[in-house]
């Protein structure tokens, strides 16, 4: 059964989008590898685009029901099961999903992983016979761009990724009046905390990784900053 998985994922993830940074990599100019990732994690966001406004949107509705759920969570604050379901129904009748935004990180987590495949592994030579018919074999891949070699884990390229990480979830908090309810307040914390532990999180990650995958966080990173900005003001206005 993990033999089957893994043969399913190779050939569903790995393989596409190794034999695509390949095919970019051979009609760049220059064969830019760096410059290959950045337009592979473009195409990546383009195509994962529509389920990502979803998720923003339905996030956005969320922080504008933080009044209704907090009413409720007053109202039901010595009732859990009275309190899960008033929440629930308050969903409902606003069609949102709060769990919009794991679906997305669901299906970006596998392509993640193959790209770390793709970069740890397929950029050696011997990698490279296994590229489909049409696919030109370059003999080998310069890993160098801007002067780092992006088969190689970096630090730059870490924090870099956890700076635009904490702005990205900086972005995404609800902007609150403060509340004095004890559920309000360990939410409220909670949320803080996240806004610094998932950059602390994503350099402790990409400091062992190659900076491929670096490059690949930045981008896609700074594509969802852009993201964010037009469709959340667009929600204000």
């Amino acid at each position: 059964m993990f033999e089957l998985l893994i043969k399913f994922f190779t050939a569903v993830l790995y393989n596409p989008l190794f034999n695509f940074l390949v095919l970019l990599y051979n009609y760049l100019p220059g064969h830019d590898f760096g410059l290959a990732i950045i337009l592979l994690t473009i195409i990546i966001r383009v195509i994962l685009y529509p389920i990502s406004v979803k998720s923003l949107n339905s996030q956005k509705t969320l922080q504008t029901l933080q009044p209704k759920i907090q009413e409720i969570q007053n109202k039901y604050k010595n009732n859990k099961e009275q309190l899960a379901k008033e929440t629930l129904s308050l969903y409902r009748q606003e069609k949102i999903n709060p769990f919009s935004g794991l679906f997305l990180a669901i299906i970006q987590l596998p392509i993640l992983i193959a790209l770390y495949t793709v970069f740890w592994k397929g950029l050696n030579p011997s990698e490279l016979a296994n590229l489909y018919g049409f696919v030109s074999n370059p003999g080998q891949i310069n890993a160098i761009f801007l002067g780092i070699d992006l088969s190689r884990a970096n630090l730059i390229f870490a924090v870099l990724a956890g700076i635009i990480q904490f702005f990205q979830t900086k972005m995404l908090m609800p902007k609150n009046e403060p509340s004095k309810t004890n559920n309000s307040d360990i939410s409220q914390t909670i949320q803080k905390q996240m806004v610094y532990f998932f950059p602390f999180l994503t350099v402790f990650i990409l400091m062992s990784l190659p900076s491929a995958l670096g490059l690949y966080w930045i981008v896609s990173g700074i594509f969802s900053i852009i993201q964010q900005y037009f469709i959340l003001k667009q929600t204000k206005s």
